[in-house]
């Protein structure tokens, strides 16, 4: 056993405490993104972004109206504290598979950097949080 003497300070450093506010900022800012830009508009307009897209073209109306309702979903768990792993994880695969049509179906790789980047992101995320995906588990088994 070893006492404080009194040179010795007690402080408590929370190494967290900053990784949390981006978390939190990155959650916020990019779950107003898939709600309100990116997943509202194939909600609100899809026929006019199919008309209006070159890429969009051989999605059908169907699976781009299912894209928007799971961009926006992803967006709304994103900031909701129990679904943030599972809305991070879904949304990492949906940005990872934009990426890859992008890159080998609508021929246009150079539009597959921005949706690789988001995916590491939510990647991160949903390790970050990953404690709310067991108590998420945890509540279902319930």
């Amino acid at each position: 056993m070893t006492a404080i003497t009194a040179t010795q300070t007690t402080t408590t450093v929370h190494p967290g405490k900053i990784r949390n506010r981006v978390l939190w900022t990155l959650q916020i800012v990019l779950g107003l993104f898939f709600i309100i830009a990116s997943g509202g508009p194939k909600l609100v307009m899809p026929q006019t972004l199919i008309d209006n897209n070159h890429t969009a073209a051989s999605i059908s109306l169907g699976l781009l109206v299912f894209i928007g309702l799971a961009e926006v979903a992803g967006g709304i768990g994103l900031m909701v504290p129990r679904l943030t792993a599972a809305a991070a994880s879904g949304l990492a695969i949906v940005t990872f598979l934009a990426a890859g049509y992008n890159a080998f179906l609508a021929q246009t790789p150079e539009l597959a950097p921005f949706p690789l980047v988001l995916s590491a992101i939510f990647v991160w995320i949903a390790y970050e949080r990953r404690a709310s995906l067991t108590a998420l588990g945890a509540m279902i088994k319930r």
